[in-house]
């Protein structure tokens, strides 16, 4: 059996904890008063920075996804990738990539346990969370017939129901994105998965009101 050099790094580093010890290494700590924010993700959060890269300049905001990223490893990486960046804020957006079966089969229960216990490490570590809702996708174009249209709206409720019971923002792209049949609008991506610019134009606003909502619940507790 041929083992590929991409399944060697994997076998080596599955959750991808080389990807960003560089940059992390070269960050430092947050300046006084700086309210730093990590979007922790995948490839639709690592591709705010070929799309829409602008949306990133003179803010103090770290893009910490990696593409096909599941939440399993977000988890094993989120003390490195979040956690010792210190910032006021993170921005959570996972689970597309769970349900298309990438590191193999999650239920949505799986699922709703890495999202917790991202959460549960975040509030340990006083910082402020955004849960994104998963975008819509009807169907994958790598694995066709996993039926995402119908499991990411569920998948979706139940972030919603955790974020209020958390008290926590939750960040609701999907309604805003969706074509009516739960997939995503065309003119919002490319792939009828991955957001283009005109798509991250619609997530920013959206966005930016969820960080300042988190920084006001957080500066309600000091």
């Amino acid at each position: 059996m041929v083992i590929s050099h991409e399944q060697q790094l994997l076998a080596q580093d599955w959750p991808q904890l080389s990807h960003f010890k560089t940059a992390n290494a070269q960050l430092g700590a947050p300046a006084k008063g700086e309210q730093r924010v990590v979007f922790m993700g995948n490839s639709i959060t690592i591709g705010w920075l070929s799309h829409y890269p602008e949306y990133f300049e003179g803010k103090p905001y770290i893009n910490r996804g990696i593409g096909g990223q599941t939440t399993p490893q977000m988890l094993l990486r989120f003390r490195q990738d979040v956690i010792n960046l210190k910032p006021a804020v993170v921005v959570i957006l996972a689970g597309t990539n769970d349900i298309a079966g990438n590191t193999g089969p999650m239920t949505l229960d799986q699922i709703m346990d890495n999202l917790r216990s991202m959460t549960q490490l975040a509030k340990a570590n006083g910082i402020a969370v955004v849960l994104a809702s998963v975008l819509p996708a009807y169907d994958y174009p790598w694995r066709p017939g996993l039926k995402p249209h119908q499991k990411i709206p569920e998948l979706n409720a139940r972030i919603a129901h955790y974020a209020r019971k958390e008290n926590i923002v939750f960040l609701d792209y999907f309604s805003a994105m969706t074509d009516g049949n739960n997939g995503l609008k065309k003119s919002l991506g490319y792939d009828g998965v991955h957001p283009n610019q005109k798509g991250y134009e619609v997530m920013a606003p959206l966005t930016e009101k969820a960080i300042s909502e988190a920084q006001s619940l957080n500066l309600g507790k000091e």
